[in-house]
């Protein structure tokens, strides 16, 4: 391995949300933070270098995104998940987040409804309450540590207040990397009763098998004329603070409504610093990210045999993608309440609580294992501590 993951890098006193938040949102002191999805490794030389060389010209004004950016963009698309882009098709958004707001806002209207699969990412939630629509539940099915999508129950809830489903590809929690079959499924239901699907694609470089995941839009013409594509550098190369995404919209007309929700919202420019660290992750960042990934595996690896060995009441889901382990608590036999103050103050760990991740998430606690390794042995000596504790 080329790259130094091992080494702790202090970010404590760096504005931190993960590090310097953690006391204030979790109303405890002492925590080792492993919620929020961002990494505690430095990002690829390359980036540092782009950011530092923008920084030395020392001017900061209205920027642009130009060809080099699109071009890394594309061809990090191709190479990667073999799904050809067009350069007009690539949006602008800070985030994420950012998008499905925006997708709800310019796509329904107050009233309609969302169908999200939980346990998902909770702002799929909050985005589309806050915008003043309704969540539908279509629940996975979870069978031998891996979710499956239940098209039965999905046909069910669809009626004609339905405008958009938002899929979470591969699904965050539990790393499922979904087949083209599943897809396919997904898509043909949608689109039988129009239904546009927007489709979070942030966590698809994080795959521990290459090639395993199918972009959505990839899949059919039909599926990229009905469909938005979220996707960013963020997750992949640890660049959440530069505030840059790229949305892929093939349909014009979609695309338009989208980028008028943008220009409304005054937030379709980007900063000085968002599309160089871009254009040099996808440019020269693919050795980096593989050696991540190998470090994150092991680090998958370390915490399901330790469990499995010194505390079996709580059992690591196998991870096919992304760096967040989803672990069954469940056998502990406690609430979601007292399962929060368990981790909070017996283990002195904070963690994203499965309560918040919607239906079927309860029981279940997040943890970001995008960090050293003798941050996750800690961890886990902890967790184990204070489980052995309930029996004293």
């Amino acid at each position: 391995m080329k790259h130094d993951f091992d080494t702790v890098i202090d970010r404590m006193k760096t504005s931190s949300v993960k590090w310097d938040g953690a006391e204030a949102l979790f109303g405890a002191k002492d925590l080792l933070p492993l919620w929020v999805a961002d990494m505690d490794f430095k990002v690829p030389e390359a980036v540092s270098k782009a950011v530092e060389a923008k920084a030395a010209h020392g001017i900061f004004g209205y920027t642009t995104r130009d060809d080099g950016y699109y071009n890394s963009i594309i061809s990090w698309m191709k190479t990667r998940h073999n799904w050809t882009v067009e350069r007009e098709w690539i949006c602008h958004s800070p985030g994420v987040v950012t998008a499905l707001s925006l997708a709800v806002q310019a796509f329904t209207e107050p009233g309609d409804k969302v169908i999200v699969q939980p346990p998902v990412y909770y702002p799929f939630m909050s985005t589309t309450e806050n915008n003043g629509r309704e969540v539908v539940f279509n629940p996975l099915k979870e069978q031998d540590g891996r979710y499956s999508m239940d098209f039965d129950d999905l046909r069910a809830k669809i009626d004609g207040s339905v405008k958009l489903l938002m899929l979470c590809n591969p699904h965050n929690p539990g790393g499922t990397v979904w087949t083209k079959e599943d897809l396919q499924t997904l898509g043909e239901i949608c689109l039988e009763h129009g239904i546009l699907v927007i489709s979070d694609e942030i966590h698809s470089d994080l795959v521990f098998e290459q090639g395993s995941h199918v972009p959505f839009a990839s899949i059919s013409d039909e599926f990229a004329d009905s469909s938005i594509t979220c996707t960013a550098p963020s997750k992949t190369f640890n660049l959440a603070g530069l505030q840059t995404s790229n949305i892929i919209i093939p349909n014009a007309g979609l695309r338009a409504a989208f980028e008028k929700e943008t220009a409304r919202n005054s937030i379709g420019m980007p900063n000085s610093f968002g599309p160089v660290a871009t254009e040099a992750a996808y440019t020269e960042g693919g050795d980096w990210l593989a050696d991540v990934l190998d470090y994150v595996k092991g680090n998958v690896e370390f915490i399901t045999g330790y469990f499995k060995e010194h505390v079996p009441a709580l059992k690591v889901l196998p991870l096919e993608a992304t760096y967040l382990a989803w672990i069954d608590c469940r056998e502990l036999g406690m609430s979601p309440e007292e399962l929060e103050s368990f981790f909070l103050t017996e283990a002195h760990v904070a963690l994203n609580q499965g309560k918040a991740f919607g239906p079927g998430g309860e029981g279940f606690v997040r943890m970001n294992l995008a960090c050293s390794r003798s941050v996750v042995e800690k961890a886990a000596r902890q967790i184990e501590e204070a489980v052995a504790g309930l029996d004293q």
